[in-house]
């Protein structure tokens, strides 16, 4: 699987492009990034796009999202106890004094048991709440996105509505420290790391970020 990482916007939030080699099917986790070097990428890989997947629905992560849509008809999928973060988008902007900016349309929700694959590789969902109450986590072969959840030695704010320091500490604790410490993790923002380097050298009473 071909991974290709941008980093945008002034809270460095990470869009990933995951294609697939033997199918060519492409998916977007959390589309916060413009649009135009990712279809670059896209076009250079002859792959299609199938579905932006969104580890959870702060604006960060989804600002760009109605745009991909528009350009290509591509639904979107969020958890369902995040579908009421992403309708309001503008509320989230708004807070920020952001310019306002509409939320996609074509939202499908999923849960921990739903069926989802890039090619044919299985998605397994991860739902790890913390962050917000419908974060998740997805692990593809040994690569995870853990989204907002866990960091290069730091892990998720907790301060803003929904977060829960008690439950994102349960979520790593008891969900991703369970994993193999060989798997390589992208988060939301900054740089990859490993299971086993964040089980050694971080722990979730740490420092909160993003």
């Amino acid at each position: 699987m071909i991974i290709k990482i941008f980093p945008t916007g002034i809270f460095g939030e990470n869009t990933y492009l995951l294609a697939d080699e033997e199918t060519k099917e492409a998916i977007i986790i959390d589309g916060g990034s413009n649009f135009d070097i990712i279809n670059d990428e896209i076009e250079k890989l002859n792959a299609t796009l199938k579905y932006i997947l969104n580890t959870h629905a702060h604006f960060d992560h989804i600002i760009e999202e109605k745009d991909i849509q528009d350009r290509t008809g591509v639904p979107v999928y969020v958890h369902e106890d995040d579908k009421f973060l992403l309708e309001n988008l503008k509320v989230q902007t708004a807070a920020l004094g952001i310019p306002e900016v509409e939320p996609p349309k074509n939202v499908i929700t999923f849960n921990e048991n739903s069926d989802l694959k890039i090619g044919n590789k299985k998605i397994k969902i991860i739902h790890t709440p913390g962050h917000t109450q419908g974060s998740c986590c997805f692990l593809i072969d040994d690569n995870l996105f853990s989204g907002d959840t866990l960091f290069y030695g730091s892990v998720g704010r907790t301060d803003l509505a929904g977060g829960d320091f008690k439950q994102l500490q349960n979520s790593i604790v008891n969900k991703l420290f369970k994993l193999d410490e060989r798997i390589n993790v992208y988060p939301g923002h900054d740089a990859k790391t490993t299971i086993g380097y964040e089980k050694k050298y971080n722990s979730p009473f740490g420092s909160e970020k993003s």
